[in-house]
This record gives structure tokens, C-alpha cells and sequence, in this order.
């Protein structure tokens, strides 16, 4: 290993639907015995997932498989109607994770559908988020992976609205919509992109190294669609060597000269910490800020909620009240991280 200096990518790592969703879970941990149950991954990391399995944690692909009042989780990517209808049966206890971007997509395509649009929704087949989301209006939903998909459009013969996966790199969804509109000049589109912020914020801070390196680094799960769009973000840079990567072991040992690094939006914060120690560069690590980032979700309600419920009931235990706010209150200071840490 022979790398010179490390150039890192900010903002990357967790998003605010990440971080949502993972203390969510974890707090799932604390307050259940075990096993808690979560219907597909919580987020597609698999070092996250394997350390929530160790916690006791089941991960399930049919609601069929959670037992009558059990404690259950819906993953942050957002699930069918129909998923969380069959969910809330048998008395178990439904706390939703999924990522208000992903609910604003669903509420687009809810009302595009009522209002007699077919849409045109531009996202990945098999994706999670795609299932979810097409599942809303599946008569109207017409999926679309590229221009030549578009093209192939048979004539709608209705009004016409277009919506995004919220992980699409910003290069594949513009293509795309600009097709879009060229097919059908009175295209439907949402005022605020579907794209989510933080996709389009690493890609951003990725761009804005990849051009420097001799090789880019990306930490994160290959079923993570944003994490695989930032390996295409950093090619289509020109950077030469591009890896992928789940560990620091999966490192090769010929790195050399500038290394850049970045990690899904799935993907903790320890893991980038170890991955840069194992490089070691000689002389040192560059932060390179693109934009700040701030933004913030709330623990899902139904959780709030929960977690209220367990404050009032330790206040009857001890007949006293226990020191500082419900433990939601106090939410945006505790870091995802920390709470996966310290839940087993």
C-alpha cells in the first residue's frame, strides 16, 4: 500500500431516512424482548443488517412470517398498501420506517392516479422502492430504466405525470425526463424534484474529488442503488480505478497516490473511519465540503408514540418522574451510529 493522501467526500454516509430508520429499529431492540420482527432490510447495508440480526432481530420478505403480536418494523425504502394493510392484523405492533421522501412519491403518484393521469415512473424493476411505490396505482404505473423505454411508450391516450425512484443518479433521471417531455409536451411533473437530497448531495461531493484520484473508494452495499450510482459517478468523472467495497478487508493492497472516499447513504460512519486508517496515507486526509447538510427526520410516529407510552409507565413504576425529556424528544442529538452500538 503505498497511498500518498486521502480525499474525502462531504456530505456522505447516512442520510436523515437512514438515520430515522436505524434508531428507529434500535429503539424497536430496547423496548421488545426478542425477536423484533422488520419486513425486508431496514436499509440495504449488510454490515447494518448482520449487526441487527445479532440483536435479535428477524428480517422477513412475507408478512406471513410475523407471528400474531409481535413487534414489527417496515423498512425505510416504503412498503405496497397492501403490506402494510396485512401489518397491522393480529394485534402486532407497526412502527413505519420509511423515508418521508418515499411517502412524498407515493402521495404523487395517489393523486396523479385519481385525477386520471397514467404515470410514468422512472426507477429501477425489482428495487424495493419501485415495488413499493408502484404498488400505490399499479393500473396507471407504466416503469421506465431508460430513453429507448420511453420511446417504446405505446400513445397514453391520457394525461401524463412523471415520478422518480428517490435514488436515481441525477444524470439518469435527466436523460430521462427530458425524453419524457419531448414525447408528451404536457408531462405532469412534481414542483419539487422526487430525486432525494442526499443522493444528489453525495454525487455532488463525489465530483467533486473524483477528478483528483488515482482511485475512488465507495463504501456501501452492492444492493444499495445509491451506492452503486456513486461507482457510476465517479467513472463517468474519469476516474481510473473505481472499488465498491462492504469492509476494509476487501481492499486491495496496490493502492497508490491520491485515494478518494465516499460511502452510500446506508453505509456508518465507522466504516469510513476504518477504511482511512487502513489506507494510511503519508501525508494525511483532506475533508472536501461540497454542500452542508442538515437536514433531519423525526422518529416515525408510531414510535413516538411508543416511547411516550414507556415514559409514563417508568413513571408509575418508580412514582417519580424520571429525569429529562421523552426519550424522542431528545432525538436529533444521538446519532444512528450510536444508538446501533449500544442497542445489543
Amino acid at each position: 500500500m503505498n497511498v500518498d493522501r486521502v480525499l474525502l467526500a462531504e456530505p456522505r454516509g447516512f442520510c436523515a431516512g437512514v438515520e430515522m430508520a436505524i434508531k428507529a429499529l434500535a429503539w424497536m431492540v430496547r423496548i421488545f424482548e426478542e425477536p423484533v420482527y422488520c419486513y425486508h432490510e431496514i436499509v440495504h447495508n449488510r454490515l447494518v443488517v448482520d449487526e441487527f440480526t445479532r440483536q435479535g432481530v428477524i428480517f422477513v420478505d412475507t408478512i406471513d412470517e410475523v407471528p400474531a403480536g409481535a413487534p414489527l418494523m417496515l423498512s425505510a425504502h416504503g412498503s405496497a398498501p397492501e403490506v402494510e394493510y396485512a401489518a397491522a392484523l393480529f394485534d402486532r405492533v407497526v412502527v413505519n420506517a420509511v423515508c418521508p421522501l418515499v411517502t412524498k412519491v407515493h402521495h404523487e403518484l395517489k393523486v396523479r392516479a385519481n385525477k386520471g393521469y397514467t404515470v410514468i415512473y422512472v426507477g429501477h424493476a425489482g428495487h424495493e422502492e419501485a415495488i413499493g411505490t408502484m404498488a400505490v396505482a399499479p393500473s396507471v404505473v407504466r416503469l421506465v430504466e431508460s430513453e429507448e423505454e420511453v420511446d417504446a411508450l405505446e400513445d397514453l391516450g391520457s394525461p401524463v405525470a412523471l415520478l422518480a425512484q428517490t435514488t436515481l443518479p441525477h444524470d439518469e433521471w435527466s436523460g430521462i425526463a427530458s425524453r419524457a417531455k419531448e414525447r408528451f409536451p404536457d408531462l405532469w411533473m412534481p414542483g419539487r424534484s422526487d430525486l432525494c437530497y442526499a443522493t444528489t448531495n453525495r454525487q455532488a461531493a463525489l465530483r467533486a474529488i473524483a477528478g483528483q484520484c488515482d482511485a475512488v473508494i465507495v463504501i456501501g452495499s452492492a444492493n444499495s442503488s445509491n451506492t452503486v450510482s456513486l461507482t457510476h459517478v465517479a467513472t463517468s468523472v474519469g476516474c481510473p480505478r473505481v472499488l465498491r467495497i462492504n469492509a476494509p478487508s476487501e481492499l486491495p493492497d496496490d493502492l497508490e497516490g491520491v485515494v478518494g472516499v465516499t460511502a452510500g447513504a446506508s453505509a456508518p460512519e465507522w466504516l469510513v473511519a476504518e477504511v482511512v486508517e487502513y489506507l494510511s496515507p503519508r501525508n494525511g486526509t483532506e475533508r472536501v465540503q461540497a454542500i452542508e447538510e442538515d437536514e433531519y427526520f423525526p422518529p416515525p410516529h408510531q414510535l413516538r408514540d411508543l416511547l411516550r407510552t414507556v415514559w409514563s409507565a417508568a413513571s408509575l413504576a418508580l412514582g417519580v418522574v424520571p429525569d429529562g425529556l421523552p426519550p424522542s424528544s431528545e432525538d436529533r442529538n444521538v446519532a444512528a451510529a450510536t444508538m446501533l452500538a449500544h442497542s445489543g
